[in-house]
């Protein structure tokens, strides 16, 4: 009996790792996609293309779920989980870095101006490429 409470028990806290390491995988290919969109934001070469891709940031920070998600913009990040802030709730450093990083995508997004834009575009790109589950340079696929 005992043993086989044991087991009961070593399965549960193996099923709950797995979900948090599934949690942090999400969480991770949400900031890379956001990351590599508040970069093609930064060089964007008009205002319209800064905003598309400033959509597609703050689409993948917030999930489909999230307040100030714009279906009709895209979701780059669709299947991927909920939303880089709401999978990455118990990492406290890099949910304060995603938010920051939101905060920059939105403030790009209310700009009239092109220059203004592509500069909140980087302070988002310099927040989620400061975060420990950004995957090395040159390893995007899009």
């Amino acid at each position: 009996m005992k043993k086989l409470l044991a087991m009961g028990i070593a399965g549960a806290l193996a099923t709950g790792l797995s979900f948090a390491a599934f949690a942090q995988g999400s969480a991770s290919n949400e900031v890379s996609t956001a990351h590599a969109h508040a970069l093609m934001a930064q060089s964007a070469t008009t205002l319209a293309e800064a905003h598309t891709h400033l959509h597609h940031v703050i689409n993948c920070l917030v999930g489909p779920k999230g307040t100030g998600f714009d279906a009709k913009a895209g979701n780059p990040c669709q299947n991927q989980g909920d939303g880089a802030i709401a999978d990455s709730a118990s990492d406290q450093a890099l949910h304060g870095k995603l938010q920051s990083a939101l905060a920059d995508a939105q403030s790009g997004l209310k700009s009239d101006s092109l220059s203004s834009a592509q500069q909140d575009a980087a302070k988002a790109a310099a927040a989620l490429g400061a975060t420990p589950t950004q995957k090395p340079k040159g390893s995007y696929s899009w």
